[in-house]
C-alpha cells in the first residue's frame, strides 16, 4: 500500500471528495499564472495526499495572494511553512525546497505550494499575508539557513544564538555539537518590565 490507496476515513475519500474541484483550480492556475509554474503534482497521479504546485520565486506572492483572496479558491490558513535540503540531487543546482501547506477554512481545501532555491538565495518573507509565517520562516533560518527578504526579525528561534551552522542541511556533521560554558546571554530589555 502507499500514500496513492484510498482509505476510507470519517472526512470521506479525499480524491473523491476534493478531486474534480482540485483539478478545476490547478487549470485555473495554470492559465493565470503560466510560466510561472514550474509543475504540478497531482494525487494518484503522484504519490502525494494533496495537489502540489511549484512555482518559481519570482511568482510567489502573486501565487499565493491569488489562492488566498480569489473566489473559488480561498486558502486563507496557512498550515506550516518547512523547508527540505535536496542537496543529494546531482539533476538541478537549486539545492532547497521551501514547502507552503495551505487549508481553506470554508471549502476544507488543501494545496502544498513549493518553490526551489539555489544555495545562499533568498525568497521573500510571507509575513505582510500571513502574520504566522513570521515564527515558522524564523525556525526554516535556523534549521536550513534560507533567508526571508523583508522578514521583520530574522534570528535564531531554536538554536542558542551562539550556534554555528544550521543542523537540518544534509552536509551538517552528524555529531556537530556545539556545548556553551554559560548559558545564553538574555536579550537586552527581556527581563525589564
Amino acid at each position: 500500500m502507499d500514500i496513492r490507496t484510498p482509505i476510507p476515513t470519517n472526512g470521506g475519500d479525499w480524491q473523491t471528495r476534493f478531486g474534480e474541484a482540485w483539478r478545476l483550480q490547478v487549470s485555473q492556475l495554470k492559465q493565470r499564472f503560466g510560466e510561472a509554474i514550474e509543475e504540478i503534482r497531482m494525487p494518484l497521479e503522484y504519490p502525494t495526499d494533496v495537489p502540489i504546485v511549484f512555482v518559481k520565486k519570482e511568482s510567489l506572492i502573486g501565487l499565493l495572494s491569488f489562492l488566498k483572496s480569489e473566489s473559488g479558491f480561498e486558502y486563507n490558513f496557512l498550515s506550516d511553512i518547512t523547508a527540505t535540503d535536496e542537496q543529494i540531487s546531482q539533476q538541478s543546482d537549486r539545492r532547497f525546497e521551501v514547502v507552503y501547506n495551505f487549508f481553506s477554512q470554508t471549502r476544507f481545501w488543501r494545496i502544498r505550494v513549493k518553490i526551489r532555491l539555489k544555495e545562499n538565495e533568498e525568497t521573500p518573507t510571507l509575513v505582510h499575508l500571513w502574520p504566522a509565517a513570521n515564527w515558522a520562516e524564523r525556525e526554516i533560518w535556523d534549521m536550513f539557513g534560507i533567508r526571508f527578504d523583508g522578514h521583520p526579525n530574522l534570528r535564531r528561534i531554536l538554536m542558542d544564538s551562539r550556534w554555528e551552522g544550521h543542523p537540518l542541511r544534509k552536509d551538517y556533521p552528524l555529531r556537530g555539537y556545539q556545548i556553551f560554558p554559560t548559558p545564553e546571554p538574555a536579550e537586552p530589555g527581556f527581563l525589564e518590565n
